[in-house]
């Protein structure tokens, strides 16, 4: 396992370095024997800069959300050092190709069909599953594609469901800086719809602007239902320890993604519905 050195790593408080989770111990009945136990490695995980609640975000220079408490809960066990270096989304996966970092998260193989052609990334098992979809007013829920002429998204994150439509000019994109703002914007009438995550809408909603159930998931319109992975390139025997230990511990991951809400309005509104 490879050692990454410090100087590579921001101080507090620009980023989040989370954590040394393992301690030095003099070996057992030799208090003042000098020799210690070796210092496990350390091992960067590259993660989004976006505010991303309930599944991550980056709040006042700390990681947090359901994907700290998950990968630390993770390392704790396993006697692991772990950091986060947060990064815009676009430069993470050139990171992750440099060595920069050692690890990439949120990643899932759908995303960068390009970067798998000239990497080979090593994905874990599902860590959490989504919902991107297109979200509306309450009232048109039942909207069709050909009536949607402007969407609106979040700046970095592609609605590729939309792809098509966008480059042939027949739907408009506006970009926002935050999910705030966005879906603001689709309750003002700005735009027609929003491509996001259905649990940070449904955040948002809630404890943000106190209008639950204001914006609904339109089943006709394009939407991906996926999963949230770790990946590597130079790591693939820690993603396999990690894969085994979620199995493990069922039990806890599914406490992790009830006490966060990371899964909520995923699983039930996909079901039978077509993604056109």
């Amino acid at each position: 396992m490879r050692i990454v050195s410090s100087h590579g790593l921001r101080p507090a408080p620009t980023l989040a370095l989370a954590l040394v989770l393992g301690v030095t111990v003099a070996g057992p009945g030799h208090a003042s024997d000098t020799t210690t136990t070796p210092t496990p490695p350390a091992y960067v995980i590259g993660v989004e800069t976006q505010h991303y609640l309930p599944a991550y975000a980056v709040e006042d220079g700390a990681y947090v959300g359901y994907a700290r408490d998950l990968l630390d809960a993770f390392a704790a066990d396993q006697g692991l050092r772990i950091a986060y270096r947060p990064q815009p989304v676009r430069r993470l996966y050139a990171s992750l190709a440099a060595g920069d970092i050692d690890f990439k998260f949120p990643d899932n193989p759908n995303w960068n069909a390009v970067f798998r052609e000239t990497h080979t990334v090593t994905y874990s098992g599902p860590v959490a599953d989504f919902l991107d979809a297109s979200v509306v007013l309450a009232d048109r829920a039942d909207i069709t594609p050909g009536a949607v002429k402007t969407l609106g998204t979040v700046t970095g994150f592609g609605p590729w469901p939309w792809m098509d439509r966008i480059n042939a000019g027949s739907v408009t994109l506006a970009e926002n800086a935050n999910f705030v703002a966005l879906v603001r914007q689709v309750l003002a009438g700005r735009v027609d719809a929003a491509y996001a995550s259905m649990a940070v809408v449904n955040r948002v909603l809630d404890q943000e602007l106190n209008q639950p159930g204001a914006l609904v998931f339109a089943p006709a319109l394009p939407h991906d239902h996926g999963s949230y992975l770790l990946s590597t390139i130079e790591h693939p025997e820690v993603i396999a320890q990690f894969d085994t230990w979620m199995r493990d511990n069922i039990d806890l991951v599914a406490a992790l993604k009830q006490r966060h809400g990371v899964e909520r309005g995923v699983a039930p509104q996909t079901t039978g519905v077509p993604n056109p």
